[in-house]
């Protein structure tokens, strides 16, 4: 699955609402200005360099994983799969 930047902006707001830090924290940990992050939180970021979104990632916890395009859609059991890894990601917080 191809995420958008959008998408990724809200997961990072997820993460770091659920981590307890405020977006001038994270921007802090991360080396990022405030309003840079609440853009790409908000999907209002036009391009964003990747270290940027890395170290943002990095400060939160999180990484980026390359893998091979699949250009099927997903099957249900792949879907059930990445439902029951997201779970378990949730249960080790």
């Amino acid at each position: 699955m191809m995420l958008r930047l959008h998408s990724v902006g809200s997961q990072i707001a997820s993460r770091r609402k659920a981590l307890g830090f405020s977006q001038s924290d994270l921007a802090r940990k991360a080396g990022v200005s405030r309003a840079t992050l609440e853009a790409l939180e908000n999907g209002r970021s036009g391009e964003l360099g990747f270290s940027k979104v890395s170290n943002i990632l990095s400060a939160l916890g999180l990484e980026l994983k390359l893998q091979e395009a699949n250009l099927q859609r997903p099957t249900l059991d792949e879907l059930l799969e990445e439902d029951r890894d997201d779970k378990g990601l949730d249960r080790r917080r």
